[in-house]
């Protein structure tokens, strides 16, 4: 089968490569992939800044139907359309496990990195961490599904946003702009997204046409400044960091109230940040640390972008074969792409 690999350490190192078609053991199901989208750790992997065990098939935002079932599986069967949680490897024993903690599980492997992802024709995976998608759920709604219970998690059910908040959102790429969908959802009264320069000819743009009145461009406009108009001084309730640029999250603590909450999702890259600790410590800001997803966001996510009220797929800009991944990889990190899906088969482009 055809597949994207990263076949050995170093920069670059990626080719379409013809790899054996794999069949499912005990307890795992063989899924067609229909869709798979790129994520920032797999342009991360590309360039040898994440970690990785090559070779190894990219991706573990996919979606497909079942077209084989192992022994001993009991929920799915074949013909299910369905997700994935990219929790594989998860010992099942430390106490982050035993309490439902399984996304930071200390020997975790996620597919796309470490085991074989879902950037090919055919993936095997654990039945167990399969969520079933509705029937009139599109492949491009299912490959926005893994993104989407990331914020679901960090958002609704880390941070608490509540009906009625003003949530500032600070990055407007593929994930600043969900949170901005999903502070929507949860009932936010606005939503304020800040862009650098650099973000107004697609990024900026997107967000004006998925309905926030509110974006700042911050290299022309004081972001605090624009925030305590809005908020009548106080500050916003939530702010999301989706950026991972320091100074950004530095400044959060200007943008957000007394008592506020900062969402930290976006990673810096190994660069330091400094922080005015006391400025946080005389707000009383709950800063709350957010990584991958719950077992509950899964669904949750499901039903926001099924039912409508997350529409995350108009956030997709490409949608290229396997053997274009170069150039989607590319174009993602000159901001010419919001979300790409790799699709394996010329028939679901």
């Amino acid at each position: 089968m055809k597949a994207i690999v990263k076949t050995r350490k170093g920069r670059g190192f990626i080719e379409v490569v013809d790899m054996p078609e794999p069949e499912p053991g005990p307890g795992e199901v063989k899924i067609k992939i229909a869709a798979c989208g790129v994520c920032g750790s797999d342009i991360h992997v590309w360039h040898d800044t994440f970690p990785y065990w090559p070779p190894v098939i990219l991706g573990h935002e996919f979606t497909g139907t079942i077209v084989k079932c192992g022994q001993g599986c009991r929920r799915f069967r074949e013909g299910d359309r369905v997700v994935a949680e990219p929790h594989t490897r998860a010992c099942g024993i430390c106490p982050l496990c035993r309490t439902g903690n399984i996304q930071i599980c200390p020997e975790k492997r996620s597919p796309g990195w470490g085991i074989h992802g879902g950037m090919a024709e055919y993936i095997v995976y654990p039945e167990a961490l399969l969520h079933r998608i509705p029937d009139h759920m599109t492949w491009d709604q299912a490959a926005m599904v893994e993104p989407t219970a990331n914020i679901v998690h960090d958002l609704l059910e880390r941070t608490g946003i509540v009906s009625g908040d003003l949530a500032v959102v600070v990055g407007p790429g593929p994930i600043g702009l969900l949170a901005a969908l999903v502070a929507r959802a949860a009932g936010a009264r606005d939503v304020v997204i800040l862009g650098a320069g650099a973000d107004e000819g697609l990024r900026l743009a997107k967000a004006k046409e998925l309905g926030f009145r509110n974006t700042v461009n911050v290299e022309k406009t004081d972001a605090s400044a624009a925030v305590m108009e809005l908020s009548g001084g106080y500050g916003a309730d939530v702010v999301i960091e989706c950026s991972g640029s320091p100074g950004a999250i530095a400044g959060t603590v200007d943008l957000v109230r007394k008592g506020g909450s900062v969402c930290a999702i976006g990673l810096t890259g190994g660069r330091p940040v400094e922080l005015p600790w006391d400025k946080f410590q005389f707000r009383v800001v709950k800063l709350i640390f957010n990584l991958s997803t719950s077992y509950t966001s899964w669904d949750r996510a499901i039903n926001l972008i099924a039912g409508g009220a997350v529409p995350a797929e108009r956030l997709i800009t490409h949608k290229s074969p396997l053997e274009e991944w170069e150039s989607v990889f590319q174009d993602i990190e000159a901001l010419k792409a919001l979300k790409a899906l790799m699709i394996p088969s010329s028939e679901d482009i």
